[in-house]
Parts: structure tokens; sequence; C-alpha cells
């Protein structure tokens, strides 16, 4: 059965495609046929597997007919790997989907044909809470929300929290890890025992502020195939794990 997991934060610079890319690869790498789908116009997954961010015509409202998406797909230089490229008409989904029928439900249907062909599909999503991010926490069978401790990250995840509850989405299906956590910092250490205390479902594998990081967009791969003894490698490794026994693992019988 697939798992659609989006890496989503309405906060941009948290370190979203970071995390969808490794997690994708080290899913790939697993052995599980995966797709991550570039959702936001700037591009930076496709930047990453050096795919240009452009998707066939018919695909650029993300629909259906036709098997626009499918057609849309490209194979990356790693096995068992795909990418749904981003394209700067995204930045019009909020309106294309408004327009649809059943708008939030628009982007479940156009990934339910895929669910035949891949293990797991990854989200990388752009910083927005609309409609677009409505389509999302509907697709979504899990969000990964990456969250940097501090004061006013911590108030923007609240927030989130509270508008899924408000307008009815399951917050069950909600997943937080720390990013760019600096140990150093005693407000990072603070605001990290805060969120380890009053929130459910928080991974305990934080990912470090590293500048291995910072260098994917030089070496433009995955940490786990450009540096797989690293730190970061190892972190991003950890998460995986983490989410997967935690947020994936089939129930108890």
């Amino acid at each position: 059965m697939t798992a659609v997991i989006a890496i989503y934060s309405h906060k941009g610079g948290v370190g979203k495609t970071t995390t969808a890319v490794n997690l994708a690869y080290l899913a790939a790498q697993d052995g599980h046929s995966t797709l991550l789908c570039d959702l936001d116009p700037q591009g930076a997954s496709s930047f990453y597997f050096r795919i240009k961010p452009k998707v066939v015509k018919d695909a650029r409202e993300l629909n259906t007919g036709d098997n626009a998406i499918g057609r849309s797909i490209k194979g990356t230089d790693y096995e068992r790997l795909d990418l749904l490229p981003a394209d700067l008409s995204y930045r019009n989904l909020n309106v294309a989907f408004n327009d649809k029928k059943r708008p939030t439900k628009r982007l479940g249907r156009v990934l339910e044909p895929l669910h035949h062909e891949y293990d797991y599909i990854f989200l990388d999503c752009p910083p927005t809470l609309n409609l677009l991010a409505e389509n999302i926490f509907t697709a979504a069978d899990r969000l990964l929300i990456p969250l940097i401790p501090t004061t006013l990250a911590v108030n923007a995840y609240a927030q989130m929290l509270g508008f899924m509850k408000k307008q009815g989405y399951k917050t069950a299906k909600v997943y937080t890890f720390l990013s760019m956590v600096d140990a150093r910092r005693k407000l990072h250490r603070e605001v990290a025992t805060a969120v380890y205390q009053q929130y459910p479902r928080v991974l305990h594998t934080p990912i470090p502020a590293l500048s291995q990081i910072e260098q994917m967009g030089w070496q433009r791969q995955p940490l786990p195939a450009s540096a797989p003894r690293s730190v970061a490698a190892q972190a991003y490794r950890a998460l995986w794990a983490e989410f997967q026994q935690k947020a994936l693992a089939p129930p108890a019988a």
C-alpha cells in the first residue's frame, strides 16, 4: 500500500526540501519504488536532482486527464527514485484548485493513479497555508514537519495545528522533528525540551545545523550519496528509521 508523505511547513527556510530529497533517496535505497513530487514553484528538489523544472502543458494545473502527470515524471540518477518536476505555474495552483469541484481533494485525485506504481510518494511542499495546503492535508497519509527550535517557529507550528483542527483535518497524521538545531545555543536547548514535553508525535532524531547540509546545493546530490559517512547523512538515516518505526509501521496485532 502506497504511503503519501508530505514534508510540510507554512514557514520557509526550515529544511523541507533537504528533508524531502534525503528521505526519498533513502526510501529508494531501501528497495522501495519512490516518487518525489516537487510542488514548490521554485523547484529546489528538481534542482538537486539536476532535472529541469518543467512539466507538460496539461499537467500545469495538476490535471488527471490523459495521464499528464505520468508523462511529466522523470527518472533520476538513482535506482527506484523518480521525480515529478516543479513548474513555475504551480504558483497558481491555489486558484486552479478553487475552480474545480471538491477543491480540497484535487491533489489526492491526481496522485491516486500513481499509487499502483510507487511504494512511497513524497511531497516537497511550498510554504503556504491556503487551499493548496488543505489539498496536502487531505492527500497525505502522514505530514512530517521540520521545526526549528525557536519561539516564533513553535508559535507558527501551533497556529498550523489550530488551523487543521478548526477545518476538521486529522492532526494525528502530523509528525514533527527538530531541524537546524544548534545544541550550543541555550535557546535551542530550552525550546527543544519544551517541544518534547508539550506536543505529541515529536520524533527524537534532530537534524543539526551543519554546513554539510548547506553544501547540498553545490553538490546537487542527496547527502547519503555524496557524503555517506558524514554526520548529516547519519542524522537523516536515523530520522528516516525513526519515522518508519513510529509513523509508518503497521499496528501491532
